[in-house]
């Protein structure tokens, strides 16, 4: 994606005071699969450009010959590498068939056999079928991707698209609903401001205008209407809001009945400003400003009792604040590089930071006298988030394309870990039923149980789901339409509503 630094409403990625670039180097990537694709629908409209026996015309072309021979070359390459997959993949079948019918035949044997051979025949036949299971197992590995493409999915009976929510003007980093009455969406946006929508009609009812960079994250307070949002201006803020519910409007099912990964990537985003919200009052002084962070605050959240928060910043520390006196109360330091996400316990004084570094910490303040910290070590790349559940775990992210679940009383190595295709953002589980939805750089939002079980994909689609990389997903099983929200850099937020009994029914 094309960068554009600006203010106000100017398109791109700034998070930074000024449009300093967030996660450059995903954003980087997405641009580069974004203008493959491009590529590739434009080329596919040209016969036989992969056959062959292409006819390069020097009039056609203003490519050199021997650049053009090179392609050719590659591309034959690369049919002969699918040639040999697929015939290896022949094989493997016939071996698996032959090997069945003799796993057969010899349980037809064994009744009738002598007892002498009796050890014979079961070494051989534990023999053969520990080769049989070796044989399924990589012919399993190796076409797994080539039959998923292929395989029925009934997600779209169990996940349906019910709202979106436009208005922002740049990409929406973060979202959350609140935890008491009136029950209200919460969006953080690159374009400086944050706003709170209503569920049921999408209608926006209020406008954060406080901030002087990019709102990263928003969280609301356990027994108040208050939001603490974080900031690249180096703040975090904590706003009192007060809003009015609308009359609901019935509910209009956006579902359409198209194939899932239609590629709209070059859908025009001026579709999104076109449909903004109408005027909806402001509030743009904080009754509590953070101030004491060297960076950019990427994430900010309640600790459990509501009276103190913690930050997370581009400094490479974490900061507790008292909100009422806005004093720090502490200064986590120890991660190598800049600060990801942060997230509190739902019941207990624990905190969880993410880095760059490859690394989360967690941070135990159960004892005023003691402030330990445990360092885990079980990704490759970015930990983009990690989270916690209402029980005793802990579901990590990262950008090496794998979430992992860790058990708090023995976190030495994970006990469920969950590979995908793409980088994860933040991630979120869902309390009663313990689902992760895992948002996606390649726009797609997976969900999965916490054995690493793959559950169902959201529809995505021409017509629906995101256009460009899911930043954020965030659960809220207590409303009865939308129970799931996402939000992403095509600069809206999806309400979606997932059938939860039929999804685990279908598992």
């Amino acid at each position: 994606m094309p960068v554009e630094i600006g203010t106000g409403g100017a398109t791109g990625t700034n998070i930074g005071t000024g449009g300093g670039v967030v996660r450059q180097a995903k954003q980087k990537r997405k641009s580069h699969s974004l203008s493959i694709r491009r590529t590739n629908s434009t080329d596919q409209e040209r016969s036989g450009f992969l056959q062959r026996d292409i006819q390069l015309d020097t009039q056609d072309s203003k490519l050199p010959v021997s650049l053009r021979s090179n392609l050719v070359d590659l591309f034959s390459q690369i049919e002969r590498e699918f040639e040999h997959l697929y015939i290896e993949n022949l094989e493997l079948r016939r071996e698996i068939d032959t090997l069945n019918e003799r796993l057969a035949a010899d349980g037809q044997t064994v009744e009738g056999v002598d007892l002498t051979k009796g050890a014979l025949k079961t070494k051989t036949s534990h023999s053969t079928s520990q080769l049989s299971q070796k044989l399924k197992t990589t012919y399993k590995a190796s076409t797994s991707k080539i039959v998923s493409s292929f395989k029925a999915t009934t997600s779209r009976a169990v996940c349906q698209l019910l709202r979106e929510y436009v208005g922002h003007r740049d990409g929406i980093w973060d979202l959350s609903v609140t935890r008491i009455q009136p029950t209200v969406l919460g969006t953080a946006s690159a374009d400086h401001t944050a706003m709170l929508w209503s569920i049921e009609t999408g209608k926006c009812l209020l406008k954060y205008l406080g901030h002087q960079g990019s709102v990263n994250s928003i969280k609301f307070h356990p027994t108040e209407q208050m939001a603490l949002t974080a900031s690249g201006d180096q703040t975090a803020h904590v706003w009192r809001f007060l809003v009015q519910l609308p009359t609901p409007q019935p509910v209009t099912d956006v579902t359409q009945p198209c194939e899932d990964d239609v590629d709209f990537s070059d859908k025009d985003d001026a579709d999104t400003e076109a449909d903004g919200p109408n005027e909806c009052p402001s509030v743009r002084v904080a009754s509590t400003t953070l101030r004491s962070h060297q960076g950019v605050v990427i994430a900010a959240d309640w600790l459990v009792g509501g009276k103190q928060v913690v930050t997370a910043s581009w400094d490479r520390a974490a900061n507790l604040y008292d909100v009422e006196t806005s004093e720090l109360v502490h200064s986590l330091t120890g991660h190598d590089q800049e600060l990801t996400h942060c997230c509190t316990h739902p019941t207990q004084r624990l905190v969880v930071t993410s880095s760059r570094d490859t690394t989360f910490r967690l941070w135990d303040f159960r004892d005023p006298s003691i402030h330990s910290v445990n360092v885990f070590q079980g990704h490759t790349d970015t930990v983009t988030s990690a989270v916690f559940t209402v029980g005793d775990n802990v579901v990590s992210g990262s950008d090496d394309r794998t979430v992992k679940v860790w058990d708090l009383k023995n976190m030495r190595s994970p006990i469920a870990t969950i590979r995908t295709d793409s980088a994860v953002n933040r991630i979120s589980v869902s309390a009663s039923q313990r689902i992760i939805a895992l948002p996606h750089d390649n726009r797609q939002v997976r969900l999965f149980d916490m054995s690493g079980v793959r559950l169902a994909r959201l529809p995505r689609s021409n017509r629906q789901g995101h256009r460009r990389m899911v930043c954020c997903s965030a659960w809220c099983e207590d409303n009865a339409s939308c129970n799931l929200f996402t939000c992403g850099f095509d600069r809206q937020a999806i309400g979606w509503n997932i059938n939860i009994p039929a999804l685990l029914l279908e598992k």
